[in-house]
């Protein structure tokens, strides 16, 4: 009944007229551990919202051994406390953390079915995931999981619990540096200078992984402040991903040239080849500027 809904709702606004920017799509972004939305798309993420689209944040594992001093059960529900403090900064509508373990992930059947029950449930238009080539298991095999549950979302025989989807979604890549088997191509750049700050504080939720495990394990601990403020900054200055050439082109794509010279912080993303393939201009034109 709610899938029949949304797809009369879908006629309703084509014979309206209207557009791709006019229509409230449901997105849910998908990643390995309680903070790898935030990192990729939280800006995004929070445009979207911004403008009346649904978002939800999917983590894979519990994030129960991305810790120094704490582990297990006790990690699994500090990180889960803070990816619902994420999602109130964000302004994103829901946050959810699956129960697998942290270190542990493999593109298993049982985690394939809890891919596609949440994308069904979330009736989502767009899904959001990592490449699955990675130097962490558990991305990579995030990115394996949800294109294995790509076409399989809207087969009624798998998972007949949870009613299909039915229409595919799109899928998409965030934005990664690894060059093999092949290099990440930004096939949509957003600008996000202007909601940084809500990025960084919804990273700043993360107290457990911003300021106390990555530093840990990057060997820079010593460096974050113990100030609140001077430690947001230090988080935001450490977040700054530097634009390459091909970055920049498809920036002023879509934000033209003089626009896109100026513009300091951006989230990229690759259209991926399954799911539906709306052309580059369908694409760019669903994002918000």
């Amino acid at each position: 009944m709610k899938h029949a809904t949304v797809i009369l709702f879908t006629m309703l606004a084509l014979a309206a007229g209207l557009t791709a920017q006019d229509r409230k799509l449901r997105i849910i972004a998908i990643g390995a551990h309680p903070d790898d939305c935030d990192i990729k798309f939280g800006g995004t993420a929070a445009k979207f919202a911004k403008a009346g689209h649904a978002v939800k944040f999917l983590s894979v594992t519990n994030g129960d051994a991305g810790h120094h001093e704490m582990g297990g059960g006790m990690l699994a529900k500090r990180r889960y406390l803070e990816t619902q403090e994420s999602a109130k900064r964000l302004g994103i509508a829901e946050y959810e953390v699956l129960d697998n373990h942290d270190g542990e992930l493999t593109p298993n059947l049982e985690v394939r079915r809890q891919i596609i029950r949440a994308i069904r449930k979330w009736m989502a238009d767009v899904v959001i995931a990592p490449r699955p080539n990675d130097y962490h298991p558990d991305h990579r095999y995030t990115g394996v999981l949800v294109q294995d549950a790509a076409y399989m979302v809207v087969v009624p025989n798998v998972t007949p619990d949870v009613e299909p989807l039915h229409d595919n979604p799109i899928f998409i890549y965030y934005q990664d540096g690894f060059q093999k088997p092949a290099p990440f191509r930004p096939d949509v750049v957003v600008a996000v200078d202007d909601i940084w700050e809500t990025k960084v504080n919804g990273l700043d939720a993360h107290t457990s992984q911003f300021y106390e495990w990555l530093p840990w394990v990057d060997h820079r601990l010593q460096e974050v402040p113990k100030d609140a403020a001077a430690r947001k900054k230090w988080l935001a200055n450490m977040r700054v991903q530097p634009l390459n050439d091909e970055t920049r082109a498809s920036l002023a794509a879509r934000y033209g040239k003089e626009k896109a010279a100026t513009v300091k912080y951006t989230e990229s993303f690759e259209l991926c080849e399954y799911g539906k393939r709306p052309s580059l201009e369908e694409l760019r034109a669903m994002f918000p500027k």
